[in-house]
């Protein structure tokens, strides 16, 4: 009814008061509600506005305060009400509900009609011509999905139930994404909603079309017009989805819709002409609608075979009597020479989750979980600090373990204690420490030849002056390998460019051994990574460590595979580099 954009639109006038009683008594009593359940479906500052379908049928849409379609009529004249899905989403069970199948509902936002193969769950009592509501089928679940459809009854419900049953269910007036819902906020619609446990002398049995009918067991579920059931999970085969011909043309024209406006843009365009059958594989069976896995399988394959075009050809003329494409036959073969991303009707469509997407989400899914896979986890890398010499008797009156290891922190918290004990915060400025107020915290701080100039320190001097005095050593752990702990200060790894020989440069790495890097193994790497000569020879000096040596200036290559083989950037010292 909504599939296009809404016709003569008049400018939208307040509804008076009286008239705004009137509506709300109406729906009051039409519907059953409580008065106070009343004043929030029709709620003070309401609005009317008049237009037209595109079929040229009139009607008057009430808007909310915020602008939301709350209730519109059709027909001149009519006191029909009927509810948008905006206030289905405040009040769910104001209508009795028919589930289908996830992929059923962009078929009905599309603008089609609910056929009965495509009905999951009805209740048992509806009658040709009743308001209705129509919700996602949750399978196998107490969930119930939140209304994306209004229409009325094209049949009573005892034809849903009946076997190799045919034709439409419901007829849809007004679906979630058309026109007049754009006319709203907008959203996706609320979360499912849990049912209630039973309420007695209130119950529906809402009918299941996938259960068998010799046993006898039925699969209960909520009455949409307030009465409660519990849901039983049945150990039953999971249930399938029989698609008429009608429904499965209708899908492949939504496909094509979707192919035009979201694959085939002015942009992309360039690969026509092209043959139909590749046009048909290439851009139209990957629009087509994606399933949740949550819901029955539609057991109807989605393809021209099995929908009531009698072939390919066909189904192409149609769409170009639409004047969606332009065909031409060359030498036998029909080829589609162009489409029409500005057709109404492609302007109008609402995409949808298409195969094609979850084909790239998977994709990308894939991809990162490639990434993770090969990505080694970064290094741990931790500096630690061990009283000594001075520092031993400050630790010892201050009641920490003499022979443990400390952390940066752990050492400002052994400092912080012993300042708050003593009492040897400033008074005047409290970021000072009168370290001369302490014969041992200034004898432990203090260089020997120097004991001038410490009558205060800042809290972080004294931090360092702290560790300064203390015995060095770091932990590095890495994953899947035991954790190196050694004396010593670390020192991040040196990556340097360095000019020899004119304008001939180098990339000179050293200092890589603690974190868990071998030298021939690392110049191998590196020589495929910057495809360039490498070397490997031991580094001058006391150190007994090596060095790799790379041809020409590969700072950026060199730390990106160190940060990929976990080295965090912190421990990466970089000189030089520029432009290779």
């Amino acid at each position: 009814m909504f599939k296009k954009p809404l016709g003569n639109l008049k400018t939208s006038a307040p509804l008076r008061n009286s008239d705004r009683r009137k509506l709300k008594q109406h729906i009051i009593q039409t519907f059953s509600l409580d008065p106070d359940v009343g004043e929030e479906l029709v709620p003070d500052g309401l609005l009317s506005v008049k237009f037209k379908t595109h079929t040229d049928e009139p009607g008057v849409a009430y808007l909310g305060p915020g602008g939301d379609p709350l209730w519109f009529t059709l027909g001149i004249g009519s006191e029909d009400m009927i509810p948008t899905v905006y206030t289905l989403w405040k009040k769910r069970d104001l209508l009795p509900f028919l589930s289908t199948p996830s992929a059923v509902i962009p078929v009905l936002v599309g603008g089609a009609d609910l056929m009965i193969p495509g009905v999951v769950q009805h209740p048992p009592s509806l009658q040709a011509g009743q308001l209705v509501s129509i919700t996602e089928h949750i399978h196998h679940s107490t969930l119930i999905g939140s209304p994306l459809a209004v229409g009325r009854m094209a049949v009573d419900s005892d034809v849903l139930s009946e076997a190799a049953a045919k034709g439409k269910a419901v007829f849809v007036l007004h679906a979630w994404n058309d026109h007049l819902f754009d006319m709203g906020h907008k959203g996706n619609p609320p979360d499912p909603w849990e049912m209630s446990p039973p309420v007695a002398n209130d119950q529906q049995v809402i009918e299941n079309k996938d259960d068998t009918e010799n046993n006898g067991t039925k699969e209960p579920l909520v009455d949409a017009l307030g009465s409660h059931l519990e849901q039983t999970q049945l150990d039953d085969p999971a249930p399938t989805i029989e698609l008429t011909k009608d429904d499965v043309s209708s899908i492949l024209h939504d496909a094509l819709l979707q192919a035009i406006k979201t694959t085939l843009s002015s942009s992309q365009t360039s690969a026509l002409p092209m043959p139909a059958s590749t046009f048909y594989s290439t851009y139209l069976l990957p629009s087509r609608p994606a399933q949740s896995p949550s819901q029955p399988p539609v057991s109807t394959p989605i393809d021209i075979k099995h929908s009531s075009h009698k072939s390919l050809a066909y189904f192409f003329k149609s769409a170009e009597k639409q004047g969606l494409l332009k065909l031409k036959e060359i030498k036998s073969e029909l080829m589609v020479f162009s489409v029409a991303t500005s057709h109404a009707n492609v302007v109008a469509h609402r995409p949808y989750l298409s195969l094609k997407d979850v084909a790239l989400r998977n994709e990308k899914r894939g991809q990162r979980e490639e990434e993770e896979r090969t990505r080694v986890k970064e290094l741990e890398v931790t500096e630690l600090w061990k009283p000594h010499l001075q520092s031993l008797k400050f630790f010892a009156d201050a009641g920490f373990d003499t022979s443990a290891r400390y952390t940066y922190t752990e050492i400002k918290t052994v400092l912080d204690k012993y300042v708050t004990d003593r009492q040897l915060v400033n008074a005047h400025d409290q970021s000072y420490i009168n370290v001369g107020a302490d014969e041992l915290l200034q004898t432990t701080i203090c260089k020997s030849d120097n004991p001038a100039n410490t009558e205060f320190f800042k809290r972080e001097q004294l931090i360092e002056r702290l560790s300064d005095k203390m015995q060095s050593w770091y932990k590095i752990c890495a994953e899947g390998k035991d954790p190196v702990l050694k004396k010593g200060q670390i020192k991040p790894i040196s990556v340097v460019v360095k000019v020899r020989q004119g304008r001939k440069a180098t990339t000179l790495i050293t200092g890589f051994e603690p974190f868990f890097l071998e030298a021939v193994a690392l110049a191998e790497e590196l020589k495929t990574i910057c495809a360039s000569s490498t070397s490997v020879s031991p580094a001058p000096g006391k150190s007994s460590g090596m060095e790799v040596l790379v041809q020409g200036k590969k700072t950026k290559e060199v730390t990106e595979f160190l940060a990929s083989r976990g080295v965090p950037k912190r421990w990466l010292h970089t000189e030089g580099g520029g432009k290779k």
